[in-house]
């Protein structure tokens, strides 16, 4: 309800418990070790408004962990039923940016170390490959993966859904791919500028069209409710993200061939492929 009356949308605020998704609780998994996908959400949104990206990964294959930041979102829950208000969102000022992209590598740091860790109190620990593990952020959440890369060896992989880079990436500092996505505008001066910091593999996709919120569930779930998605249909938008995140976790993660990171691709014209030095008329 605080997220929903924090968007301005002029639905009532208990609408979004209506939502039905595809997921389903305590269903068999099978046996094996499974890759491992941390999703890191936008500033200020919790962990539900990446659920169609959590769920494609998911039907593929991956464990997907979504974390909530407390206090950097309007209103997180805790299990004993404490809620946590957005205090970032009140106290935002110079450096705060920073301090949430390290906040949130700390964050991931004790996740994984829950997760992982001998004595981990989820049962499903057990499914899990710690030799392959990605990190998938939206906006500052995008930021907090590439320095989670920094901070973190455990972290194979890193992808930014149209996320400024918040903390500098010194040159050749980030070693391991990173994947940045980016909506229909002037490119972000974060990304060209670190560009030349990112010294392993690595790919920058603009997508025409879109906007911020593109890569999130708010396109689809706006549509229902007759909100213009904008030039690229509501679906359209959350197929794009899920498929270009899954082929990059695919390519990382599982070794699998990814011919959609490395060219046009004509069942998706909207995307623009860079793998070398991006935008050089900018940079």
């Amino acid at each position: 309800a605080r997220i929903v009356a924090a968007t301005g949308l002029p639905v009532p605020p208990e609408l979004l418990t209506t939502v039905r998704t595809t997921a389903r609780r305590d269903v068999p998994v099978r046996p094996g070790r499974w890759p491992l996908v941390v999703l890191s959400p936008g500033f200020s949104l919790s962990r539900e408004s990446l659920t169609g990206l959590a769920e494609e990964l998911a039907s593929q294959g991956y464990v997907v962990a979504g974390v909530d930041h407390p206090y950097e979102a309007y209103g997180i829950e805790f299990p004993d039923g404490r809620v946590a208000d957005c205090l970032a969102c009140d106290a935002w000022g110079e450096g705060t940016a920073a301090r949430v992209v390290t906040g949130r590598a700390a964050d991931v740091a004790y996740l994984l170390d829950r997760l992982l860790g001998k004595r981990s109190a989820w049962p499903g620990a057990r499914f899990v490959d710690p030799a392959r593990i990605a990190m998938v952020g939206h906006s500052i959440g995008g930021a907090s993966a590439v320095h989670t890369l920094r901070t973190d060896r455990r972290v194979d992989a890193a992808a930014v859904l149209d996320g400024t880079l918040f903390v500098p990436v010194p040159a050749g500092a980030v070693d391991r791919p990173v994947l940045l996505v980016g909506a229909d505008r002037e490119p972000d001066h974060s990304w060209v500028r670190d560009w030349p910091g990112l010294a392993g593999w690595k790919r920058w996709l603009t997508v025409a069209g879109t906007g911020h919120m593109s890569f999130t569930d708010r396109p689809v779930l706006g549509a229902q409710l007759g909100l213009d998605p904008g030039a690229v249909p509501a679906e359209r938008q959350l197929l794009i993200t899920r498929e270009y995140v899954t082929a990059f976790v695919d390519r990382h993660l599982r070794h699998r061939p990814a011919p959609l990171l490395d060219a046009a691709c004509p069942r998706f014209p909207e995307v623009t492929v860079t793998a070398g030095a991006p935008h050089p008329d900018r940079s």
